[in-house]
């Protein structure tokens, strides 16, 4: 406990603590990275040769386990707040099951698109615009799901409190950013098609 209070304190010497400034600069990383996604696919598809085909009805399921988890994530880091110690392990591991569960959806959803003969294919661009945005959006949502793992295994050995809040506080912010951009994204190759 005294080491934990010392390094609040240390950390408080920051206007913003060094390991939250990197998590800022992964998400603005991510952000420009979708940003040159979406301005080519929107570019590629004024060139013509581009199929408009149906997305798969299991993206909107993901949208919908995306945002539970993502209000999951929320509900733990108030209960984390207030030392409640079973509504932060059941929710942390609720929004964990949720993003597993996103994970699958998408690999089910690329076996709907595989089904429809939607494949990732260099002769039409439009299929592989697909692939690649919910290809690389999926490698964040593991890795933040990863994140939330160890915040489970955290919660579990009793290393989240009031007074240890920073890694959670990370975590729930990835989260939520994962979650808004998908929902972005799903939005965008939904309406633009």
């Amino acid at each position: 406990m005294q080491s934990s209070i010392i390094k609040n304190s240390e950390e408080a010497n920051y206007v913003i603590n060094p390991k939250k400034f990197v998590l800022w600069l992964l998400i603005v990383a991510s952000l420009m990275l979708f940003a040159g996604f979406t301005s080519a696919y929107i570019v590629r598809r004024g060139e013509g040769n581009w199929e408009i085909f149906n997305l798969p009805s299991m993206f909107a399921w993901n949208t919908l386990m995306i945002i539970l988890s993502s209000v999951f994530m929320q509900l733990s880091y108030s209960a984390a707040k207030k030392n409640n110690f079973v509504i932060l392990k059941s929710f942390l591991t609720l929004a964990f099951l949720l993003g597993v569960g996103f994970c699958f959806g998408q690999w089910y959803a690329w076996k709907q698109l595989i089904a429809d003969n939607v494949f990732f294919a260099f002769s039409n661009p439009s299929n592989s615009f697909v692939y690649v945005i919910s290809g690389v959006h999926l490698f964040h949502v593991i890795c933040g799901a990863l994140f939330i793992f160890i915040m489970v295994i955290n919660s579990f050995l009793n290393k989240i409190h009031q007074n240890a809040l920073l890694y959670l506080n990370m975590c729930v912010t990835y989260w939520h950013f994962i979650g808004i951009l998908w929902i972005y994204l799903y939005l965008f190759l939904y309406l633009y098609r």
